[in-house]
């Protein structure tokens, strides 16, 4: 998958501007991302690794129970605009981004699309303007945090005319903190 590009790995270019905009979010979002990962594809123990209170677990536990839907979404996600595949996968899709919406940890189109696509592969990425707007429109939002959220779609992602096939290089996850001194 290697390709050159005056001399330089465009996959390592790709995982390099991944990982910047990862370090762009909020560490709430960093945080929220990773664990979400670790959920989605068994990585560790999410609740062992994440959760800091009994809140945090059993929010950890509602996603996981959420996320048991992401290998159906995988397998339902339309190869183009027909409408006869766009009930089932849509509106799972917008149910489980309102769940992570709710949770007051990705804070703009960015981030949730940087999450959404390592769930669910690059071939969403034509659905997810669709999907978090209709999430971020949902009641059980507060009308700021709808606003927010909203406001927060560029108008190029919302009418993209097309979208790269190129599947995500740069996947974050837990990093046990090193004692330095430990380490000398």
């Amino acid at each position: 998958m290697s390709n050159n590009r005056a001399g330089g790995n465009v996959t390592g270019e790709v995982t390099i501007a991944e990982m910047k905009e990862f370090a762009s979010f909020p560490k709430a979002t960093q945080r929220y991302i990773r664990r979400s990962l670790d959920n989605a594809f068994g990585r560790n123990d999410p609740v062992a690794t994440w959760a800091r209170d009994e809140v945090e677990a059993a929010s950890i536990e509602a996603q996981h129970r959420f996320y048991q839907q992401l290998d159906h979404l995988r397998m339902d996600i339309p190869d183009d605009s027909g409408l006869d595949m766009l009930e089932p996968f849509l509106g799972m899709l917008i149910t489980l981004s309102a769940f992570d919406l709710g949770q007051d940890r990705l804070d703009n189109f960015n981030a949730y699309r940087f999450l959404y696509e390592r769930l669910l592969g690059a071939a969403v990425r034509p659905w997810l303007p669709a999907a978090f707007c209709a999430a971020a429109s949902l009641p059980h939002l507060h009308p700021d945090r709808r606003r927010m959220l909203l406001q927060s779609i560029s108008e190029s992602a919302a009418t993209a005319a097309g979208w790269s096939n190129r599947e995500p290089a740069f996947w974050p996850e837990w990093v046990e903190k090193v004692d330095a001194e430990e380490a000398a």
